[in-house]
């Protein structure tokens, strides 16, 4: 058996990827997203700024075509390469297409682009080339792929001028769809998301588009092997051109996740397949043998099995930990004991939830960690910390706590995060402390957070638990989200109005009715923390007669909404910034979830100044709302490699 379990090892380490997920997320664009210390290397006429990119010029404001470039080229990549295979991928992004109010056409489009390196558009490659090729490149082995918005219509080709398509080494498209079978127009002017999704296992590449805040469609799928498209490491970005007709392709935000395939040999050795093969052919006999020998003494194991069930039970945990973590390190219990001064209560920093957390400092690299400690004996315990390593061990958001290893020894099980000095938000809300660039800046990084989350992390998560607790502060104030133990603990009943999960004061009103997980839930948590942090008090309960958010809605009402803020900011705090802030808070206390903003409008009102902000009642309403038609099941996908339990989400 000892060689039956050397050999498991072998493979296990020859098969696993050896590569973390790769993801990234611009909620907007400033001026410095393309200067040489941004993260995006801007070429030919891209501009960054007003929270747009700018692959094309703009339309001039007095509607001349006068001095207009035309033939314009540009081309935007992010600065550091993504793995394409073995992996999976998916990217959203939203698109604006317009024209100059005095043109009389449009042309030519954009494209998502996967190239082999950083270099500009290759010279020569306006007009219908996209910015992807020019004369000399098309036909050739280029080793790129783009997926086009195209404008205009080349009648050898096009289906029409308003087209996706999917290209490799040539302007003519191996496959298109016509945008006009959804009702979506390129040139309309609109916000257009799309989403393109690669599954690596299934080599299958899905392209799905609508208007902004419409459930996306999928217009067109294609089966393509990356491996004989693309090379290994690729730079990813858009390009975009016109002709002679001015037209201006604009991207408001972009998210892009890439996660490489478990057991799938290592990509820098293509021979080690054949080693496999070569290892088998010798070990083979010496495993059948072996497992003949397993099975006469199969009556002997069993009289020992239930002296080996803990035993069991721990190596099946740590299977799945191992698993699921994907990167982080797996630390020794003595290494965190003598890092944790033997876990004494000198070091113990909190206690909550399903354990302890205690500051430790590791000896080797002397840095300093907080080590979560979770009692095995418990069996929600041992889900909790599942549940974190499946969810957080694949998340990289600089908003979000950093998991950086975990261990399983002595009935113990330990998560390894990195260390926030000023604690939790919570000691903060009452005390004055912050100021108002702080409070802003955490409110702000919160948001983008959630964000991440439900909109660009691949799969929804739902973190269940949003409260001042959870937001840890680095030394720099800047809010890090944690204790992600809720949000992959959706059981087999979770659909059933029974299982009600979080904590009281920042529940949705519909969690107790339905006790189901959805995005909007998190919105109305978050909506708690924002008056909490603005207010300087903190909710007990959404329910109690005099509750914080019914307080503030009162001064709403009476047109006296700045009365609620904090009176220990003594008024110094930008007055735009607080209106807008509190209109945020109120907006997503809503008691109906479909009518809370998304995720997304809250981080661009936070963000943008000139962002349009939603309109209010006068009085809340204290209607209750039931679910409606609209509210369907997303499923995920943690890195265990099973589709988990519905995540419930109102499109």
């Amino acid at each position: 058996m000892l060689m039956l379990l050397t050999f498991s090892i072998f493979l296990n380490q020859a098969s696993v990827s050896a590569f973390d997920p790769i993801s990234f997320s611009f909620p907007s664009f400033n001026s410095n997203s393309c200067d040489e210390g941004g993260d995006l290397i801007c070429s030919g006429s891209v501009v960054a700024g007003d929270g747009y990119l700018d692959i094309t010029p703009r339309a001039l404001d007095n509607g001349s075509l006068n001095s207009v470039p035309t033939n314009t080229v540009g081309r935007v990549l992010y600065k550091y390469p993504v793995l394409a295979w073995p992996a999976g991928f998916s990217t959203t992004f939203d698109v604006r297409i317009s024209t100059n109010p005095n043109a009389t056409g449009f042309g030519e489009g954009m494209t998502f682009i996967m190239a082999p390196d950083s270099s500009p558009s290759p010279a020569n490659s306006h007009g219908s080339f996209l910015g992807f090729l020019n004369r000399s490149t098309e036909g050739t082995t280029v080793q790129q792929l783009a997926v086009e918005l195209d404008t205009f219509q080349n009648n050898e080709f096009d289906p029409d001028d308003n087209h996706v398509g999917i290209d490799t080494v040539s302007i003519k498209s191996v496959v298109t769809s016509s945008l006009n079978n959804i009702g979506v127009n390129l040139k309309s002017g609109r916000w257009v998301k799309v989403k393109i999704d690669y599954d690596g296992w299934g080599e299958k590449l899905q392209i799905s588009v609508a208007y902004a805040g419409s459930l996306l469609v999928s217009v067109l799928s294609l089966s393509i092997k990356m491996s004989k498209t693309v090379p290994n490491w690729v730079y990813v970005g858009f390009t975009g051109s016109t002709g002679l007709v001015l037209e201006s392709h604009q991207i408001l935000n972009w998210v892009f996740t890439s996660v490489p395939l478990p057991n799938y040999p290592t990509i820098h050795d293509p021979n080690s397949n054949h080693k496999i093969k070569d290892i088998l052919v010798i070990i083979f006999p010496v495993l059948t043998g072996v497992l003949l020998l397993a099975i006469c003494t199969y009556g002997v194991v069993k009289t020992c099995r239930p002296k080996c069930v803990d035993n069991s039970k721990e190596e099946d945990i740590e299977s799945r930990s191992r698993v699921a973590a994907n990167g982080p390190k797996i630390f020794s219990f003595k290494e965190l004991s003598k890092a944790t001064n033997n876990f004494s209560k000198e070091n113990l920093v909190g206690t909550g939830g399903f354990g302890s957390v205690y500051r430790g400092i590791i000896s080797d690299s002397h840095s300093t960690v907080a080590v979560k400690k979770i009692s095995a004996a418990s069996k929600q315990g041992e889900r909790e910390y599942l549940a974190e390593i499946c969810t957080i061990g694949r998340l990289r958001h600089r908003n979000l706590v950093q998991l950086l290893g975990w261990c399983h020894e002595h009935h113990q099980l330990l998560l390894v995060y990195e260390f926030m000095p000023n604690g939790s938000l919570d000691r903060f809300i009452c005390n004055g402390s912050l100021d108002w660039h702080t409070r802003y800046k955490i409110l702000t990084g919160l948001a983008s957070a959630l964000l991440y989350l439900h909109k660009e992390c691949g799969n929804a998560v739902v973190h269940r638990d949003v409260k001042p607790n959870n937001v840890m502060l680095d030394s720099e104030y800047n809010p890090h989200l944690g204790d992600f133990g809720l949000a992959r603990l959706l059981p087999d009943e979770a659909s059933l109005t029974t299982n009600v999960a979080g904590t009281l004061g920042y529940l949705a009103p519909e969690c107790g009715y339905t006790g189901k997980a959805t995005v909007e839930c998190d919105v109305f948590s978050f909506e708690i923390v924002v008056l909490e942090v603005l207010c300087g008090r903190r909710c007990i309960s959404t329910m109690e007669e005099k509750s914080l958010v019914d307080h503030v809605w009162g001064l709403h009402g009476k047109g006296e909404l700045l009365q609620c803020v904090d009176p220990k900011l003594k008024n110094n705090f930008n007055q735009d910034e607080m209106l807008t802030a509190l209109s945020i808070g109120l907006a997503c206390s809503h008691p109906d979830p479909s009518s809370r903003p998304n995720v997304r409008k809250v981080v661009q009102l936070f963000r943008n100044p000139n962002e349009p902000l939603m309109d209010l009642p006068k009085f809340r309403s204290n209607s209750g709302y039931l679910p409606s038609n609209s509210v369907s099941s997303v499923s995920t996908t943690n890195l265990l490699g099973l589709s988990s339990h519905p995540v419930w989400q109102v499109m």
